[in-house]
């Protein structure tokens, strides 16, 4: 496939991004072969075990209307009433199969598409009621293979039938001097076998269809390669956007920092390359605490507004390379460099006292 806006291929998996679109909008994976065949298969299965609960209510249902006759007066009045206990009493006995086969249509749909609710499909569209489009649509790839499609199962449920009501012929002829009930029980039992075994087959081609509809769905949902830096932009921003916001962001960092360094009371320097300011407040510090930090450029910034503001520089390349490497922004410095740092300050506090 090609995509015709770009002359690109359509080689790419879609992205969960463009899935979602496309299910905001109604479109997913969708067979309409698994509800049917789940309510068929179900629905039957309920029909065979529940039967004897559904004849029984019904006997019931017709003995006490047949053995009532004498009693129960039609009349406009009373109209109401029995029509309302009549279709009471059929409820309770259609009401397994009915219910089965209502959940078994909300499972059989949520297990292909989930909750999902749009009115993207319901929209009016004007090329739906265009008639040489619809002219088209009888004879396009999705028509043929649904006729296809219909064709095969009608065969096939031909064929189980034929083959079911072939075995069951030497048993036809003895049910001539049988009662009805032994008939009515064999016409049953030969037509439960058809529905099942065709209800079983129609499932099979259910769950081949849904496998086509999902990779139909996903050659579908493809995308170029440009579709996926253009998603990618869309989602992430554009990385030359995102590299000037960073640059921002770092440059306003590095003012906040050099705004600190003022309040140091020593900076290392080893000597050139890097630069930390400390700063030591015995009354609020458990420790000396790095106020600002940086290597190269930023280094000769932070000695530049050291001197500027005559705070003193020491050189000590160890400590200077340890500071910077284990220390973050306004963090304490650890435990092993105490004697170090604190040799630093003492010699820093009494040039200050001599100064004074």
């Amino acid at each position: 496939m090609a995509d015709e806006s770009s002359g690109q291929e359509k080689s790419e998996a879609p992205t969960s991004r463009r899935i979602q679109e496309a299910r905001k909008k109604g479109d997913v994976a969708k067979s309409m072969e698994v509800p049917s065949a789940a309510v068929l298969l179900v629905g039957l299965l309920t029909l065979y075990y529940s039967s004897d609960f559904m004849m029984g209510q019904f006997f019931l249902l017709l003995r006490y209307y047949l053995g009532n006759l004498h009693s129960i007066s039609i009349t406009p009045n009373n109209m109401t009433m029995l029509t309302r206990e009549t279709m009471a009493q059929t409820g309770i006995i259609v009401a397994p199969v009915m219910g089965a086969i209502f959940l078994t249509a909300l499972v059989a749909n949520y297990a292909q598409v989930g909750i999902l609710f749009t009115t993207e499909k319901l929209a009016p569209k004007f090329d739906k009621i265009d008639p040489f489009q619809g002219f088209a649509r009888l004879f396009s790839k999705q028509a043929l293979a649904n006729v296809f499609k219909s064709v095969g199962k009608l065969l096939i449920i031909g064929y189980v039938s034929y083959t079911e009501v072939m075995k069951a012929l030497p048993g036809i002829l003895p049910l001539m001097d049988q009662e009805p009930m032994p008939i009515l029980a064999f016409m049953s039992r030969v037509a439960f076998w058809i529905f099942l075994k065709s209800a079983l087959i129609i499932a099979v081609l259910a769950a081949i269809d849904y496998a086509f509809q999902r990779w139909q769905f996903m050659e579908k949902m493809k995308m170029t390669k440009q579709e996926i830096k253009d998603e990618a932009k869309q989602t992430e921003g554009d990385p030359h956007v995102k590299g000037r916001i960073r640059a921002i962001q770092m440059q306003m960092a590095r003012q906040r920092m050099m705004s600190e360094v003022p309040k140091a009371d020593v900076v290392i320097t080893n000597p050139t390359r890097l630069a930390i300011a400390l700063r030591y407040d015995t009354l609020a510090m458990a420790a000396p605490m790095v106020l600002a930090k940086g290597a190269g450029v930023i280094a000769q910034k932070i000695r530049e507004v050291a001197e500027e503001h005559g705070i003193p520089l020491v050189e000590d390349k160890p400590l200077a390379q340890a500071l910077y490497k284990s220390v973050g922004l306004n963090e304490t410095i650890p435990e092993n460099l105490f004697q170090t740092v604190a040799e630093i300050l003492a010699y820093v506090y009494s040039v200050k006292r001599k100064r004074a």
